[in-house]
């Protein structure tokens, strides 16, 4: 945590270099790319630190600072549209207290002690515009840009369905209204699956799938997907008819504008609150997403004696939600059965915005979790993704409640294939008995073997999986090995017309080459990664690492393994006797070794070779992983590790040399900052691996 009140000068500076380059960052991927790196949380954290460092040394303001700035630069490919009126955005708040200290500081402005009458609008998450009028005539729209200077999006708003092109009423000669553009939940989730199927990229929450499909230099793009917008404010205007926000607000309505139906009136701080926290209870059931609620000042003679700071108006303010939080509605709680065979609950949600990704489904953890927090279907309940955590249920509001809502039994039978489903003494799992004679573990144990980890097989995820699973293309690791030569495109007469990949739908020559060359690729494999795509309870990535290791052949490690050999195994530093046992297990059940068998009529596997470049900085070192990672995944990231001769370790602490943090850290730096550990970024460990 920096440390504002103990802070020097050159220490002030050098902070406000870095926050203004990290935040430009941070908008540029947001405002122009629409792809951001941060969440709501981060980004506002790196604000308020700007703005605190700024309040204590504000001779040291920068022209580049962040508070003198909003948006980002407009993308080159569009045209420039310069805006009469700046389009200002607004200061956050996040508590009761801020709300307070809000109308408090509006009071001591007009001097006055008088009830301040607001409006409260649900701030919409989308992309704001601007839409220019000349004698009521659609002239021009643009986007906020920098504030200033904007993007012409005018033949984009046009293509949008239901958007006014005329108005039919008299207005000022020059009627400048502004809004928001977004995707509802429903056009978001369509357009996802949508762009799934076809293998196009897809988008994290509706406000980048809004903002990609509105700055689109095509406009006959932005005209197929589904979006709406609404209007909430005005700019440049020849003629100010109305003498409130709510005037305002009932004006464009009048006109064929649509505003959102949920702006309500307050006349104390105690109605802003309850505003505030009725749309937080039901936010999961609006049909579009929103991220917080904006007060404004109602009167606008008031608005006007306010004014405005260098980049906010005085006079409103979005009170923002829980960026890690989100209350939404559980709909059904289902169990799935991993390739281990352990059953898992899953909370199907009501989708809902937590740290800028749409959460449709949680972690339940297992039976116990669900006893002790007493979750039942159909509760309203507080759901959390914070770092590099699944979303998961903190709580259950159990004033909300139905009556009679009936408590949720796990299941005894497996709900796959029906096979008992047991509970050892000193486990919190429950296990399926049914081993690979249960759809769900072979099913599983196939994604498990061609994950990029293992045999990284490109062309055979999740959904092709399962089609070709269920269709009995591919049933063992072996099929897939096979695939190309039962597949016959020319054969007229063939009795298996699953088979002709290219006729299947989303399929075609190319993608079909493209499948069996990586199927070729496949074929040659490193000692390290076969054992891990083998799929054994609790061998991970690193467990495989120092099998392959020790044993150096897989002969050598099969060998040992058939002969149930436990002296060389447990001696390896970082396996257990529990580890062990699940290790030789997998090795006496038959169905194992024949799936084996017959890999290695298909399969070339790598003896081991450990080549140590000892004079590499993270040679005998104790690396420990934390946050999201962007370019490699975790398990990648072990395994660069090991191959340099570190060791990897789960857990923080003194012994500790190197913490790679990746974006949204959580707990694990927090101590490496306590602990005074060094801390390096993903790129930095990249270098050091290289």
């Amino acid at each position: 945590m920096v440390d504002i009140k103990n802070m020097t000068e050159l220490e002030a500076a050098e902070q406000l270099a870095y926050l203004a380059k990290e935040i430009e960052k941070a908008n540029i991927a947001y405002y122009q790319n629409d792809d951001p790196y941060l969440d709501d949380a981060q980004y506002d954290k790196l604000r308020h630190l700007n703005d605190a460092i700024e309040a204590k040394f504000p001779h040291l303001i920068r022209e580049d600072s962040p508070s003198k700035r909003i948006g980002a630069k407009v993308k080159s490919e569009f045209k420039k549209v310069e805006l009469q009126v700046p389009m200002l955005s607004l200061a956050d708040i996040f508590n009761e207290a801020e709300v307070h200290e809000f109308i408090m500081s509006v009071k001591r402005f007009l001097n006055s002690s008088d009830d301040i009458i607001f409006s409260a609008e649900p701030k919409m998450d989308g992309l704001s515009f601007s839409a220019l009028y000349l004698n009521g005539v659609f002239m021009r729209g643009s986007t906020r840009g920098d504030g200033k200077i904007g993007e012409d999006i005018t033949e984009n708003l046009k293509a949008i369905k239901g958007f006014p092109l005329f108005t039919d009423k008299d207005v000022p000669e020059v009627f400048e209204v502004r809004g928001e553009v977004f995707m509802s939940k429903a056009d978001f989730l369509a357009l996802n699956q949508k762009n799934e199927e076809e293998h196009k990229k897809t988008f994290a929450n509706p406000r980048n799938a809004a903002a990609g499909s509105l700055r689109q230099l095509d406009a006959r793009i932005t005209a197929e997907r589904n979006l709406s917008f609404v209007v909430y404010t005005w700019g440049e205007v020849s003629d100010v008819v109305w003498k409130s926000q709510v005037e305002f607000l009932e004006y464009v309505k009048k006109l064929g504008f649509p505003i959102n139906p949920y702006n309500t009136i307050c006349h104390s701080e105690k109605e802003l609150l309850a505003s505030y926290e009725n749309l937080m209870e039901n936010r999961a059931d609006l049909p579009y997403d929103i991220d917080g609620i904006v007060y404004k000042v109602n009167d606008l003679e008031l608005q006007k004696r306010l004014g405005f700071l260098t980049r906010t108006p005085r006079w409103a303010v979005a009170h923002k939600f829980p960026a890690e939080k989100a209350i939404t509605r559980l709909n059904n709680i289902r169990v799935q059965v991993g390739r281990t065979g352990a059953l898992t609950p899953v909370a199907d949600l009501e989708p809902v915005n937590v740290g800028g990704v749409i959460v449709s489904h949680a972690t339940l953890h297992n039976e116990d979790e669900i006893k002790r927090k007493d979750v039942r279907i159909g509760d309203i309940v507080v759901v959390q993704r914070a770092g590099d955590v699944i979303p998961q249920i903190i709580e259950v509001l159990t004033d909300k409640r139905a009556e009679n809502a009936p408590e949720f039994h796990f299941p005894d039978i497996c709900p796959e294939c029906g096979a008992h489903a047991i509970r050892e003494e000193d486990e919190a799992v429950r296990r399926c008995t049914g081993g690979l004679s249960c759809p769900a573990q072979a099913v599983e144990r196939l994604k498990h073997f061609v994950s990029r980890e293992a045999f990284n097989i490109e062309g055979l995820g999740d959904k092709v999986i399962d089609a070709f699973y269920q269709e009995e293309i591919i049933r063992t690791p072996y099929d897939i090995f096979t695939l190309e030569e039962r597949n016959k495109p020319d054969d007229l007469f063939s009795t298996s017309p699953s088979l002709n990949l290219e006729n299947r739908e989303g399929w075609g020559k190319k993608s079909v080459s493209n499948l069996f060359e990586a199927i070729h690729k496949a074929r040659k494999i490193t000692l390290q990664k076969f054992i891990y795509a083998l799929g054994i309870r609790q061998v991970g990535t690193a467990t495989a690492y120092l099998i392959a290791k020790h044993y150096h052949t897989f002969a050598n490690f099969m060998n040992a393994m058939v002969a149930q050999d436990l002296e060389l195994l447990v001696s390896i530093d970082g396996i257990g006797a529990a580890m062990a046992k699940d290790i030789v297990e997998f090795f006496k059940e038959e169905h194992n070794l024949e799936v084996i068998d017959n890999l290695l009529k298909v399969v070339e596997i790598e003896d081991f070779e450990q080549i140590i470049n000892t004079e590499s900085e993270l040679y005998g070192k104790t690396v420990v992983f934390t946050g999201t990672l962007t370019n490699l995944t975790r398990s990648e990231a072990k395994s660069k590790a090991l191959a340099m001769g570190a060791k990897v370790s789960g857990s923080v602490s003194a012994n500790t040399d190197y913490v790679v943090a990746g974006e949204n850290a959580g707990s694990k730096l927090k101590k490496a900052q306590e602990l005074g550990v060094k801390i390096i970024s993903e790129e930095e460990f990249n270098q050091m691996s290289a």
